[in-house]
C-alpha cells in the first residue's frame, strides 16, 4: 500500500484522473431505508434522507428516483484525508469550464462526479491541471 500524500503540489502533479465506466445516479431514500440490495457505490445519511450513489442500470431497473446523472472520475493518487486544497483546486479547475462537480473523499482516493454529458471535458480539465502542476514543480 502506498503512503498517503498530503502536499498539495505533489497531489496535483500525480493525481492521474481516470474516468470509470458507466453512468451513476444520485438518489434519495428515507433515512431508515435498507438499500443494501442495490449494492450502492456510496451512501450518506442526512437528516432529510439517505443519499445513495448507484449505477444507472440498477436505478432504472428498480424505478428509483434520479436526482443527478453522473460520470465518475477517480483521482488515483493516494490522497491523505487531511490534505488541504485538493478539493478546492479540482473545483476551481472545473468551475472555470462551467462544469459542476460533486466530490466524495474515501480512505485512499478522491472521487469526482460530474454531469455525464461533460465527462470528457471534465477529464481534460483535470489532466490539464495535473500537467500545469507538474510543470510548476519542475520549475
Amino acid at each position: 500500500m502506498s503512503q498517503a500524500i498530503s502536499d498539495l503540489e505533489q497531489l496535483l502533479a500525480s493525481m492521474q484522473p481516470q474516468l470509470n465506466d458507466g453512468v451513476y445516479v444520485f438518489s434519495s431514500f428515507h433515512t431508515d431505508s435498507d438499500v443494501s440490495q442495490f449494492a450502492p457505490l456510496a451512501t450518506f445519511r442526512e437528516r432529510e434522507g439517505l443519499t445513495v450513489i448507484i449505477d444507472e442500470p440498477t436505478a432504472v431497473r428498480e424505478g428509483l428516483p434520479v436526482l443527478f446523472r453522473a460520470a465518475w472520475i477517480t483521482l488515483t493518487v493516494h490522497s491523505d484525508l487531511q490534505a488541504v486544497g485538493l478539493t478546492a483546486a479540482v473545483a476551481e479547475a472545473l468551475t472555470k469550464a462551467s462544469i459542476s462537480c460533486n466530490v466524495v473523499a474515501a480512505a485512499f482516493h478522491d472521487h469526482i462526479f460530474v454531469p455525464v454529458e461533460r465527462a470528457r471535458d471534465a477529464l481534460a480539465q483535470l489532466k490539464d491541471l495535473q500537467v500545469r502542476a507538474r510543470q510548476s514543480t519542475l520549475g
